[in-house]
C-alpha cells in the first residue's frame, strides 16, 4: 500500500455497532488481505468483534497459499498492493479448483467504470471505496452472505437431485433387469412356436413392443382329432398386462388338461373341448368376479377338426380372423363381439368356417392393422391383406418374419408402438 493511500480507523469501521452480534448469513471465516499491518489489524479487530473468524495475509502470494489450504467464506482484499495486487489475486483465486463459492470484495480508491468492469471480469463480486464506511461494509458482507446462502442452498439441492437421480437410476436398472427376466418368462409361455399335427400345422408369433406386453397366443390339443388355438390382447402395456396374460395362459394350458378352462373330462378320463362361446363366458366371469382386474382383453378362440378342416370359433372384440387361401386370396371372417371383462353377464357367440386344402387361418393382434405410416395412416385390413398376398409363398416362421419386415417398412422405421402376435393354422389334409 502506498504512503498516500487512505486508511480507515477503528472508529470508522466499527461505528456504534454492537459487539458479538450473530448475523443471519453463512459468512463465518473472512480473509483480510492488505500489505499494511495497521490496516489489517483495524479491519480484523472490527470483524472479530462482529463474530467473524478472521485470517490475515500481507501479500497476494501469502493469501493465495492460505486459499489453497483453508476453507473461506469471504475475501476482503485491497486492490493496490506491491507484487501481486488484488486484481491479480482475484483472478488467480478464481482459477483454483474449489467446491464451494467464496465471495470476493475489493477495497479500492478507484472509482472509474473501467476499473470496476475490469474487476468484475476477473471474478470480483463487489467493491468498497476507501475509506471504508462501517455501515456499507456490514451491508456488503450481508449481501455476500445472501449470495452464499443461495449458492449453498442450490449446491445442496443439486446434491439432493444428483443423489435422487442416482437412486432412481439404480431402481431403473433393477427394474430393467427384472423386466428383461419378465420378458424371458413371458416368451416362455409360448413353449412351442411350431407343431405339425399331420393334417395341420400351427405356428405362433409373439413380439412385445417393449420389455413385456399384453399379447398372448397359444394352442393345445382339445380331444381326439381336434386342435384349439387362440389369440389374446390384454388392454394396456407393461407389467400389469403381462401378469394378466400369464394368468390367462394358466387357464389355457397345454400341459395341464385338468386345469384348462376350455376342456372338460369325459367318463373314460379323456378330455374334450367345451364350446368356445362358453369358454369366453366363463373367462368373463372369472375376470370380473375372481381376478377383479382393471384390465379387459380381446380374444379369438378356435377349434379345428383335423379330419375335416371345420373350424368353430368365438370372437370377443378381437380383430377379424383372416383366411389366406391356397390360390392366394384373402377372406376376413368375424363380426366383432364383446371384449372379455367389461360387462358382467355378457354373452358370446360362435361361428363355423371351413378350411380347404392349403388354406391358412390367422388370428392376429391389432398391432398389424393399426400400424401407422409417417403420415399417421393405418394399414387396416386392406393393407394387411396385400401384405399377406405379397408373401403368400412363404410359410410358418418365414411368413411372420416377412410380415414384420414389411410393417417396419410401412411405418418408416418408427417404433410400431404395439405388440405383434399371431397364430396361424395351415390345413393340409393331403399330407396325412
Amino acid at each position: 500500500m502506498s504512503a498516500a493511500a487512505s486508511y480507515v480507523t477503528d472508529t470508522e469501521v466499527t461505528g456504534a455497532e454492537p459487539v458479538g452480534v450473530t448475523l443471519p448469513n453463512p459468512v463465518r471465516r473472512i480473509l483480510v488481505v492488505d500489505d499494511s499491518r495497521a490496516q489489517r489489524r483495524i479491519l480484523s479487530s472490527s470483524l472479530s468483534r462482529q463474530g467473524y473468524e478472521v485470517i490475515e495475509a500481507a501479500t497476494g502470494d501469502e493469501a493465495l497459499a492460505i486459499c489453497r489450504e483453508q476453507d473461506l467464506d469471504l475475501i476482503l482484499s485491497d486492490w493496490m498492493m506491491p507484487g501481486m495486487d488484488g486484481l491479480e489475486l482475484c483472478e488467480a483465486f478464481r482459477a483454483l479448483p474449489r467446491e464451494g463459492y467464496v465471495y470476493f470484495i475489493l477495497l479500492t480508491s478507484k472509482t472509474d467504470k473501467g476499473a470496476v468492469a475490469q474487476g468484475l471480469d476477473v471474478g470480483a463480486d463487489d467493491f468498497l471505496a476507501k475509506p471504508v464506511n462501517p455501515d456499507e461494509l456490514r451491508a456488503r458482507i450481508n449481501a455476500g452472505g445472501r449470495i452464499l446462502s443461495m449458492e449453498r442452498e442450490l449446491h445442496q439441492t443439486n446434491r439432493l437431485v444428483s443423489s435422487t437421480l442416482a437412486e432412481i437410476q439404480s431402481l431403473y436398472n433393477s427394474l430393467d433387469r427384472d423386466l428383461i427376466e419378465a420378458r424371458k418368462m413371458q416368451q416362455s409361455l409360448v413353449r412351442e412356436k411350431y407343431r405339425d399335427m399331420g393334417t395341420a400345422e400351427v405356428s405362433l408369433l409373439l413380439k412385445p413392443c417393449g420389455h413385456v406386453g399384453g399379447d398372448l397366443v397359444g394352442f393345445f390339443e382339445a380331444g381326439p382329432d381336434k386342435l384349439a388355438f387362440y389369440s389374446i390382447d390384454v388392454s394396456g402395456h407393461g407389467i400389469a398386462s403381462a401378469l394378466l396374460t400369464a394368468r390367462l395362459a394358466s387357464y389355457l394350458s397345454d400341459g395341464s388338461p385338468a386345469h384348462n378352462i376350455a376342456l372338460e373330462a369325459s367318463l373314460d378320463g379323456s378330455y374334450t373341448s367345451r364350446p368356445p362361446e362358453l369358454v369366453a363366458k366363463e373367462l368373463n366371469a372369472l375376470l370380473l368376479n375372481d381376478i377383479q382386474s382393471e384390465h379387459y382383453f380381446t380374444m379369438l378362440l378356435g377349434y379345428i377338426d383335423l379330419k375335416t378342416g371345420a373350424v368353430d370359433l368365438s370372437q370377443c372384440g378381437h380383430p377379424n380372423a383372416v383366411v389366406l387361401t391356397q390360390d392366394g386370396n384373402t377372406r376376413f371372417v368375424g363380426d366383432g363381439g364383446m371384449p372379455i371383462g367389461l360387462i358382467d353377464g355378457a354373452t358370446f357367440q360362435s361361428q363355423r368356417l371351413q378350411l380347404g386344402p392349403g388354406d391358412r387361418l390367422l388370428f392376429y393382434s391389432d398391432g398389424f392393422t393399426e400400424c401407422a405410416d409417417s403420415q399417421g395412416r393405418l394399414l387396416d385390413e386392406d393393407g394387411f391383406s396385400k401384405l399377406l398376398v405379397k408373401n403368400r409363398d412363404a410359410t410358418n416362421e418365414n411368413l411372420f418374419d416377412l410380415l414384420v419386415w414389411d410393417l417396419d417398412a410401412y411405418s418408416g422405421g418408427q417404433d410400431l408402438g404395439d405388440d405383434l402376435s399371431c397364430v396361424m393354422v395351415t390345413y393340409k389334409p393331403d399330407c396325412a
